[in-house]
């Protein structure tokens, strides 16, 4: 067919509707994107390979497409039967809502219920056939219960022929322990990571885990999302970017702390912090000048509160002003509620990577979310786009 009967192939510089003259290539998983032809330099051009599109040879053909805006996207991926699935565990419902709304995608229907010997029961209540499904579900207490969750959702969606399954966990339940600290002791979180892949995980989105090293327990891909995006943006709407100490609570925080302090453009002190035994810990003291200044004490999570108040503790005997923390999970296992009230700490942030029951919510804890940062790292999983990018000032 000649070039004149069709029109918009005649090497016009003019772009679509409602779109710039400078667009990019749609990344799409499993197909390439190819630069366009002399003459359109106002368009992107897709080619799909054994695909029906405009072109002369059957065997290259080509499909031109404008800037990937979320209407196009959203129909190409409908056209190609690979559109993204959120599907909730009941760990935290809450925040997988919130993710699905700013993707604006609805929650795959599934029932998820025990048996009265204790069992867990999984059935998905939609097709996911050929889909990029995302399980939003942290093994947070109790961690065996959900870790089971987990573990079936993803057996049921292999079963199902989902495309590809991302196991997405804003906490990663047995993290600490990591390594053999003492003869005969397992290492929980390499066999937690050996269960998620054998049950079919494609691939795995973790947040803040407690150790960056258990990424290399996975044989699969793992992308691993931090808050400090999230924590300096509060801060920073506070007014505490000016004559700031960030004190990570013992050395293994210090790459955290360092993180928040280089976007906030502040100090770093460290507290000297041994352990007696699992949950109980003592305060040696603090290296760092925080005499007169805002100290900000920043964790992975708070569990028994224990390192996290007698860390305040000492940072007032030391002189400081004021005093803040920022912890990602908020596990508060018991004492933890009655140490944070009576502690000296005016605000403690934490993330909604776990609910917070009702007797847990203090006046002086702070809830931040972080479903926008989950929604757009999905985002750009589904797309084969660099997430690395969302955390550049932080690595």
């Amino acid at each position: 067919m000649s070039s004149s009967s069709h029109p918009e192939d005649n090497g016009g510089d003019t772009a679509p509707p409602g779109r710039p003259a400078s667009s990019a290539p749609i990344e799409m998983p499993g197909r390439r994107a190819v630069p366009a032809p002399d003459g359109h330099h106002n368009t992107s051009w897709l080619r799909i390979e054994n695909g029906r599109g405009s072109g002369g040879n059957a065997s290259d053909r080509e499909m031109r497409v404008g800037t990937p805006d979320q209407a196009l996207t959203d129909h190409l991926d409908k056209a190609l039967n690979y559109e993204i699935r959120v599907v909730a565990g009941n760990a935290n419902h809450p925040l997988a809502e919130e993710i699905a709304r700013d993707l604006k995608v609805k929650i795959t229907q599934a029932e998820i219920k025990r048996f009265a010997d204790g069992e867990c029961y999984v059935s998905l209540k939609e097709n996911v056939r050929g889909k990029d499904v995302f399980i939003v579900q942290p093994t947070s207490p109790p961690v065996n219960d959900h870790l089971m969750e987990l573990l079936l959702i993803i057996d049921t969606l292999k079963r199902a022929s989902a495309k590809r399954i991302t196991a997405v966990i804003p906490y990663y339940g047995y993290s600490r322990q990591d390594r053999k600290n003492a003869p005969r002791v397992p290492i929980s979180a390499r066999l937690v990571a050996d269960l998620i892949s054998t049950a079919g995980a494609h691939r795995v989105l973790a947040f803040e885990l407690h150790a960056g090293q258990i990424q290399g327990f996975f044989n699969i891909p793992v992308d691993h999302l931090f808050a400090i995006p999230v924590f300096a943006d509060h801060l920073i709407k506070m007014g505490l970017n000016k004559d700031v100490v960030v004190v990570s609570p013992d050395a293994g925080g210090m790459e955290r702390a360092r993180a928040l302090a280089k976007r906030l453009n502040a100090a770093l002190a460290i507290i000297d912090k041994r352990r007696s035994a699992p949950n109980v810990a003592h305060v040696m003291h603090v290296i760092g000048d925080v005499r007169d200044r805002d100290c900000v004490i920043v964790d992975d999570m708070v569990d028994t509160a224990g390192t996290l108040t007698q860390a305040a503790a000492a940072l007032k005997d030391h002189g400081a002003r004021r005093i803040m923390a920022c912890c990602v999970h908020a596990l508060l296992s018991p004492p933890a509620v009655d140490r944070i009230r009576n502690s000296c700490i005016e605000e403690l942030s934490v993330t909604n990577s776990l609910v917070l029951s009702p007797e847990k919510q203090l006046k002086n804890i702070r809830v931040l979310s972080v479903a926008k940062l989950f929604a757009e790292t999905i985002r750009r999983v589904h797309r084969e786009q660099s997430v690395s990018t969302l955390f550049d000032d932080d690595l």
